[in-house]
C-alpha cells in the first residue's frame, strides 16, 4: 500500500455508525476536526457528552502498542492533574479497535479510540502575552517530568529509532533535500543540518533524557479565558509524536512553534525559557545547543510538510500551515546568528525571572 493511501477517509454516516456500534452512544452532532494524517471527528452524543473520535492512518496503526503507550501517558498525565484527554473504552472493554474499512481503495485497518473532548480554543487563537508563553514553557516541561514517571511493558516501543520528527534524527532529512531543489531555503537548511552534526551531536551525550510530547505546537495547545485577564491553558492535544528524547527537545520545540504564533518571533523564546526553567534548568550543554535544536525543527517541518503535500495534495493548506509562517522565520534566526539570538533569548528570560 502506497503511503499517499495511508489516511483515512470516513464519511460521518460511517462514522455515526461506529461511534453506535463501538460505544453504544447515539451520535446528536458530528463535525470533522482538521488533522495531518490520522483523522478526527466531534462528537456530541445525546447521551450528553462530547468527545473526539479518533481514526489512526493505516500505517501507524499496524502498531498498536506505541498506540497503547501514548494512550496510557495521556490518562498518566490527567491522573497527574495535567488537562489531557482520556479514553473511553468499547462496550467490551477495550481502549481502542481495529476496524476493517473501506475508505475508496479498498479494504484496510484503522485503529480508532473515542477521546473525552477538550474545552477552549487553540492557543494560535489568542495573543501570545509573556504571561502565557511562560506558562507554555512551564507546562512543556511538567509534562515531560512527569512522563519521565511513566512506568509500562511497553514503554520500549518509544525509542522510535528511524522516527522522522525527532530531533535525535536531524541527519534523516537529507534524504528528502529533493523537494526544495530550486527553493533559496535549501542552503540554509543544508547549513543548519551540518551545523548539528559539528555543535550538537558531540554535546548530546551531556543531554538529560526523557519522554517527549514532541509536537506542543500552535493547534496542539487550548487556551480558555481567565478571570481577570489573559488566558490558562485549559487542554494538551495529540500525543502521536511521542517519543524517547531529552528535555531540551521539548523546549526547542515548544520555542519553534510559538514563535509562528508571534509578531516578533524572537521574542518567544525569552518568556518560553523562563517558563521551562522555573521547573527544569538547563545545563549548559542544553543551553548551548538550544538554539540550534530550535532552527533544526523549523527543518523538520518545512521540508516534511513539503514532502508530506506531494503524497497529500488534497490537504495542502493544512500541511503547509506552520511551515508557510516558518520559512521567513528561521530565514531571520539564521540571519540574526546564535550569539544574538541567545543573547535576547537569555537576557529575557533572566529579567522574567528576576520580576
Amino acid at each position: 500500500m502506497s503511503e499517499q493511501h495511508s489516511k483515512p477517509n470516513l464519511s460521518q454516516s460511517q462514522v455515526s455508525e461506529m461511534v453506535r456500534r463501538l460505544f453504544g452512544l447515539t451520535p446528536l452532532r458530528i463535525r470533522s476536526l482538521p488533522s495531518y494524517d490520522d483523522q478526527n471527528f466531534y462528537v456530541a452524543a445525546v447521551e450528553g457528552a462530547e468527545y473526539v473520535l479518533k481514526i489512526m492512518n493505516s500505517a501507524d496503526s499496524k502498531n498498536p502498542a506505541l498506540i497503547e503507550m501514548q494512550t496510557y501517558a495521556m490518562t498518566f498525565l490527567h491522573k497527574n492533574g495535567l488537562p489531557a484527554q482520556t479514553v473511553l473504552s468499547t462496550t467490551s472493554g477495550q481502549l481502542m479497535s481495529l476496524e476493517e474499512i473501506d475508505c475508496g481503495y479498498g479494504c484496510q485497518k484503522y485503529l480508532v479510540r473515542l477521546l473525552t473532548y477538550m474545552p477552549g480554543i487553540t492557543i494560535s487563537k489568542v495573543p501570545l502575552t509573556p504571561q502565557l508563553l511562560f506558562e507554555t514553557g512551564k507546562m512543556a516541561a511538567r509534562i515531560d517530568k512527569i512522563l519521565q514517571k511513566v512506568e509500562h511493558p511497553q514503554l520500549s516501543v518509544l525509542q522510535r529509532e528511524k522516527f522522522l520528527w525527532s530531533l535525535s534524527n536531524i541527519a534523516l532529512l537529507e534524504e528528502y533535500m529533493s523537494v526544495l531543489n530550486g527553493d533559496p531555503l535549501q542552503e540554509v537548511v543544508k547549513s543548519v543540518l551540518h551545523q548539528y552534526k559539528t555543535c550538537v551531536i558531540p554535546k548530546r551525550s551531556s543531554f538529560r533524557k526523557c519522554i517527549n510530547h514532541g509536537d506542543l505546537n500552535d493547534l496542539n495547545v487550548l487556551v480558555e479565558p481567565c478571570e481577570g485577564d489573559g488566558y490558562r491553558i485549559s487542554g494538551i492535544l495529540d500525543f502521536g509524536d511521542m517519543s524517547s528524547g531529552y528535555y531540551v527537545y521539548e523546549l526547542a520545540i515548544t520555542i519553534m512553534y510559538m514563535t509562528t504564533e508571534h509578531p516578533r518571533p524572537i521574542e518567544v523564546g525569552g518568556p518560553v525559557l523562563a517558563g521551562w526553567e522555573s521547573v527544569l534548568p538547563l545545563n549548559e550543554a542544553e543551553r548551548e545547543c538550544l538554539y540550534l535544536l530550535v532552527l533544526s525543527r523549523f527543518c523538520q517541518s518545512l521540508v516534511l510538510a513539503r514532502y508530506t503535500v506531494t503524497l497529500h495534495p488534497e490537504n495542502a493548506e493544512y500541511l503547509m500551515i506552520t511551515s508557510r509562517k516558518g520559512i521567513p522565520i528561521l530565514q531571520q534566526l539564521w540571519e540574526l546568528g546564535k550569539d544574538h539570538v541567545e543573547k535576547v533569548w537569555f537576557q529575557s528570560a533572566a529579567q522574567f525571572n528576576a520580576k
